[in-house]
């Protein structure tokens, strides 16, 4: 009699994937759905036939991943039963400014609407699961919280208020519309300071949350209490264990005294590396040769950080927490301590260095032909910066280079594989944004002095060429030998933001070929199309935001933007965590090893990608927050100025400004645009006046002047040029919706 668990049937692929095979959560959800009541997890067992002790603890792993998941549900008896038939969805959510929030289903469906009464037991970004309790006024399907399945918020950030006689905090963070009640009376010279609370009671439907003040951060905000506000509201690591930093001091130590054992001595080959101006950890060189018979040598050497970071020692571990480095700008929150990451990882010029090689041999026509990976030895004969390798090889400043006269021909070799690699990049379709992002230029005291565009030029694509040559070769190479890696995935656009992106584009007389599934060389056509358009900023935003947010993943879905089959990051080891992943893989088959005995397996990479991608979510995130702070502080003394902006949204309550060159948004509220009655209209995305017939597009150029700055909401008002400023207006600060209860 066969086994029960042998009739899943996808055991094939579970058991590619696992060292342990186990029935497949399709296989488990099938067979709970056929039980006329919920079973146990014994009598599950009992079901399965599963006899090993190993099969057994692998079952309740995958049982607690799929309760986690909310595919399934634990009852009060211990009984699993299957969420989808009891009509529940699983999801994070999502808070507003205003109370009330959304249910971001995790199966991508449509969102759900959380009214106040819903929000008040959750914050912003917990894991809930939720039932569709009907639609509200608006049509909209309506939730209510079921379960919280995961708390997001063990403390946060917020100004510490007095009011009829409670103590509370008000979280910096807009989208927690909870006062935080404090349980023990704070001294009153507290009162009006920025404090970090820590949760000690979770919000419940009949009581607001409680928290207890663990640290007091400062009354006057300048750019170093704010970026402390963001590092506490989004729980960065900033503190290096004791364990780590000793582990670091030794591996710097280690890398004075090592030889280079069995590695390819490649020192006299002329690599340099390429960065910003202000760049610190120089983790990628590169060197190009050109071959008599045509075509180049590529080398690219990325510093050989797995060598000093081993498999759950203190180093990995902190960098597995941190997942990535998070760049502010005037700081970063390294991934790995400074000894390493500036030191002895850092592929600083005329030194020694150990490091991981991609030796690609490419075509005249752009093609990689063969690759190896390989230990090697290098010494970077050259620290360039961007702005100094464009000079060269764009405007052939004479001055810089008779300086650097001995890396011409290496340059020129790199410039003339480059030009062949971006011109393969056109002819596969990728998409080429082209996006240009704020620039903070600070003074010697952190005060903003200027906001402007960072512009990329050929240098920053060069070295982006060349880095995107080795990714994909390390993807190849690792799927290849079927060894368990984090693939990186992107995918293109759902249905539902592909219509909503058609709708976008007609409003400006555009569209995007293609059809139902339009591919990576539509969106590139759309966006050459735009090149010469005011508003290609604003169109370029709203295609990127159509894609789906690239992940790190165990199981290969290709990269839509880059329209790469297999694709996955080994360029940047020092600062991104599954680059580490990767290069282990690597350095596991230049030994002879294989996938069978390799330290991961695919079912451990699956937590890894996930915990990945939200590190790297929240670096992003807690970016945005600190850039939109320092926009704020920039504007306060350009109250009254004018400003050349474009129209990037468009609702019934006014126009969302952004201005030209310094990306800064702001609101033109309706009520500031004379004494008139527009009507909204969401399809075309306007305002129209009624009894003017003035009307006011999505896209269109516009001249404001800056009417108010709120620091503490980081929201800006703007009024058109040519209107009086409301010197009384302030802008909208957040409610507090109706019915707030204070008291415990």
């Amino acid at each position: 009699m066969k086994k029960h668990e042998s009739l899943d049937p996808f055991r094939g692929r579970e058991a590619e994937r696992y060292k342990q095979p186990i029935a497949s959560r399709e296989f488990i959800l099938e067979q709970l759905s056929k039980q006329a009541a919920p079973l146990t997890y014994s009598q599950l067992v009992a079901l399965l036939q599963i006899e090993s002790q190993e099969g057994r603890d692998a079952l309740r792993k995958r049982l607690k991943a799929m309760v986690r998941d909310g595919q399934v549900i634990k009852n009060r008896r211990a009984g699993y039963v299957v969420a989808s038939e009891l009509s529940f969805i699983a999801g994070r959510v999502i808070g507003h400014p205003e109370g009330y929030g959304f249910l971001v289903p995790d199966e991508g469906t449509k969102d759900l609407y959380l009214p106040f009464s819903e929000m008040r037991q959750v914050f912003h970004g917990d894991r809930v699961l939720c039932r569709v309790a009907g639609e509200d006024a608006k049509g909209r399907l309506e939730g209510a919280i079921v379960d919280v399945l995961a708390r997001n918020t063990e403390k946060l950030v917020g100004k510490l208020k007095h009011e009829e006689n409670i103590y509370f905090v008000a979280p910096e963070n807009q989208r927690i519309t909870h006062d935080i009640i404090l349980a023990d009376k704070p001294n009153r010279n507290q009162v009006g300071q920025w404090v970090e609370v820590v949760i000690i009671e979770p919000p419940t439907k009949r009581r607001p949350p409680v928290g207890r003040v663990v640290e007091t951060l400062g009354r006057n905000m300048d750019l170093e209490l704010a970026t402390q506000l963001v590092i506490r509201e989004y729980d960065l690591p900033q503190e290096w264990p004791d364990s780590v930093l000793k582990k670091a001091e030794r591996c710097q130590k280690k890398a004075k005294t090592e030889v280079a054992h069995d590695r390819k001595d490649l020192r006299d080959k002329f690599f340099v590396t390429i960065d910003g101006e202000d760049a610190k950890d120089f983790d990628d060189a590169v060197y190009c040769e050109s071959q008599k018979s045509g075509g180049w040598q590529l080398y690219v050497a990325i510093a050989d950080v797995s060598y000093y970071v081993k498999h759950n020692d203190a180093l990995d571990k902190e960098a597995f927490n941190r997942g990535n480095s998070v760049y502010f700008p005037h700081m970063v929150l390294p991934m790995l301590p400074e000894t390493l990451s500036n030191g002895a990882c850092s592929l600083k010029p005329h030194e020694d260095r150990l490091v991981l090689v991609c030796q690609m041999s490419i075509s005249a026509e752009g093609k990689v032909s063969r690759y190896r990976f390989y230990r090697a030895l290098i010494r970077s004969h050259q620290r360039f910066t961007y702005h100094q390798v464009s000079a060269i090889l764009e405007q052939q400043d004479r001055e810089l280079k008779q300086k650097f006269a001995n890396a011409l021909p290496h340059l020129d070799a790199l410039f003339s594989l480059y030009q062949q690699l971006y011109a393969g990049r056109q002819i596969r379709g990728a998409i080429d944004f082209d996006s240009t992002e704020a620039k903070v230029e600070l003074g010697a005291n952190l005060e903003i002095l200027n906001i402007g565009a960072l512009q990329r030029n050929q240098a920053h694509r060069l070295i982006e060429e060349c880095m995107l040559a080795a990714n994909v070769c390390a993807a190849k190479f690792l799927n290849k030998h079927r060894m368990p890696m984090l693939f990186r995935n992107h995918l293109g656009p759902s249905a539902e933001k592909l219509q909503d992106l058609k709708t976008f584009l007609k409003s400006l007389g555009l569209e995007l070929a293609g059809g139902n599934k339009p591919q990576p060389k539509h969106y590139a056509a759309l966006i050459s199309q735009v090149k010469a358009r005011p508003d290609k900023h604003l169109i370029e935003t709203v295609l990127l935001r159509s894609l789906s947010q690239a992940v790190y993943e165990a199981e290969n879905q290709s990269h839509f933007g880059l329209a790469f089959k297999e694709y996955t990051h080994f360029t940047s080891p020092i600062r991104r965590y599954p680059d580490l992943l990767v290069h282990r893989a690597i350095c596991h088959l230049i030994d002879d090893g294989a996938a069978a005995d390799f330290i991961y397996d695919t079912e451990r990479m699956e937590p890894i990608g996930e915990h990945c991608s939200v590190t790297e979510r929240r670096a992003d995130e807690a970016g945005w927050a600190l850039m939109d702070w320092i926009k704020c502080q920039f504007m306060l003394d350009k109250l009254g100025g004018e400003f050349d902006g474009c129209i990037t949204g468009v609702t019934n309550f006014g126009l969302f400004v952004e201005l030209a060159q310094t990306y800064i948004q702001g609101l033109v509220h309706v009520t500031s645009l004379g004494q008139e009655y527009y009507e909204f209209d969401a399809i075309q995305h306007r305002l129209t006046g009624r009894r003017t017939g003035v009307h006011y597009q999505l896209g269109q150029s516009i001249r404001v002047k800056v009417a108010a700055v709120d620091i503490e909401t980081k929201k800006i008002d703007f009024v058109l040029a040519d209107s009086p400023i409301f010197e009384s207006r302030k802008p909208s600060r957040r409610k507090k919706p109706k019915g707030k209860n204070r008291k415990k």
